[in-house]
């Protein structure tokens, strides 16, 4: 249990040091700054939206960045590369942090009632609104690793990964791009 709770207490400052990086980033606009470099090759530039979009550290500067690089440049070209690059984004952490992210969520609470969360996952109504919610939550500017805790955490399976990552990516950066246009 001591391990738990200082894997907690660690991913908890992980969290706090990722939202002050993410604020750093934001008041510098280094993303910003280095979107622009690749200003003229767009394709790069939404490439490079798209990674940091999904990212706790740098999703409001990628949203930002990406509903000026759809405004600039087509809309479709913008969703479709910047969510090739939010794929390459959600894989990493999807690899790298899938059961870390799943570990310390179910740290949050102890053994009995991660037994009862556990029954809860198990439930037919569930195996859906889970993955759902998830979905939601990868298509929304929200960081992603939130959406790829809950994936995580109800086990599904790496086939549908890359197909929905890039779909759902997809469509949350050309609703970006149409809300920059119609501003």
């Amino acid at each position: 249990m001591n391990f738990e709770k200082n894997r907690l207490a660690w991913d908890l400052v992980i969290i706090f040091i990722s939202i002050l990086v993410g604020f750093v980033l934001i008041k510098t606009q280094a993303v910003v700054y280095i979107l622009g470099l690749a200003s003229e090759a767009k394709m790069i530039a939404s490439f490079l939206g798209g990674m940091f979009f999904s990212s706790i550290f740098t999703t409001i500067p990628a949203t930002i960045a990406l509903g000026e690089i759809a405004q600039e440049y087509s809309i479709f070209w913008t969703a479709l590369f910047g969510g090739l690059g939010a794929l390459l984004g959600d894989f990493l952490i999807f690899r790298f942090f899938r059961d870390d992210i799943s570990e310390a969520l179910f740290a949050l609470f102890n053994k009995p009632e991660r037994e009862r969360w556990s029954h809860i996952f198990h439930l037919k109504i569930f195996r859906w609104i889970f993955p759902l919610l998830g979905a939601i939550i990868i298509a929304s500017p929200l960081p992603d690793e939130v959406g790829l805790a809950i994936w995580g955490a109800t086990k599904m399976p790496n086939k549908y990964f890359a197909p929905l990552s890039f779909a759902l990516n997809s469509l949350g950066i050309l609703i970006i791009g149409l809300i920059a246009r119609s501003i």
